[in-house]
């Protein structure tokens, strides 16, 4: 399985707070069938000002650390981008990193309005050559309310990432709710673990990738959690049908 939104990277955000926090995250990941963790911390102006030099200089220090504790796992960067008004100049200057460095990237909205600008926002990201993966939907207080719009965003070309906790039930009635009505109607694109430590909202994919092959069968929890995290990673185009030829990224 592949992880591509994970907060492991220490003292970066409210994720891990250090360094051994993250190594245990990475090992915790790694015994559940994790193969490799996207290090997507948040990017929130005021809050977390993080950039592309100050995560990928995490992600050095905690790859040797990983080594070192010989936890075979690989690590990619990333981030948790919050929506902002000059996101893809940021991201085109590369001041944000999408995933791996390639055309997707996780982007956060906020959780209890819904911005009356993220659908020109998610336009112009795919209009550029970005593909923008919606993290965790089943989450925001809105989508009662504004479910219709972010099928209309996917419809257009933007991905959809669930929470495993949501699919597991960790995040309450409403979220799980949300999470299976998705899968249902064929909407999810990937899920992820959203991890923070590793007790306290673990990075562990395997109880989603089983509740979803059970429910709807094998080949699906394949793609959901290996297949299209997979194709995302090595800059493929990924589609509701599954893993497309690769285009080149502009």
């Amino acid at each position: 399985m592949i992880d591509l939104h994970n907060h492991i990277l220490p003292g970066l955000d409210d994720g891990s707070s250090s360094l051994a926090v993250s190594v245990e995250m990475a090992r915790v990941a790694a015994a559940d069938g994790i193969t490799h963790i996207a290090c997507t911390p948040h990017i929130s102006p005021g809050v977390y000002n993080n950039d592309f030099a100050a995560i990928r200089d995490a992600l050095q220090v905690l790859l040797k650390a990983v080594n070192t504790s010989q936890i075979e796992i690989g690590l990619s960067i990333g981030a948790d981008i919050h929506v902002v008004p000059d996101l893809v100049e940021c991201i085109c200057s590369r001041k944000a990193p999408t995933l791996n460095n390639t055309r997707y990237f996780l982007l956060e909205p906020p959780h209890h309005v819904c911005p009356p600008g993220l659908s020109s926002l998610v336009e112009n990201c795919l209009s550029r050559g970005y593909v923008p993966i919606i993290t965790h939907p089943e989450r925001l207080a809105w989508i009662d309310y504004h479910y219709d719009a972010l099928c209309e965003m996917q419809n257009a070309g933007a991905l959809l990432q669930v929470t495993a906790g949501s699919i597991s039930g960790s995040f309450g009635r409403r979220a799980r709710y949300w999470s299976e009505r998705m899968l249902e109607e064929g909407r999810v694109d990937l899920i992820a673990t959203d991890a923070h430590h590793f007790e306290r909202r673990p990075p562990i994919l395997s109880r989603a990738r089983d509740i979803v092959s059970r429910r709807m069968g094998e080949r699906m929890a394949s793609r959901l959690t290996l297949e299209n995290p997979g194709a995302i990673l090595a800059d493929k185009r990924v589609a509701a049908n599954g893993v497309l030829a690769d285009v080149p990224v502009p």
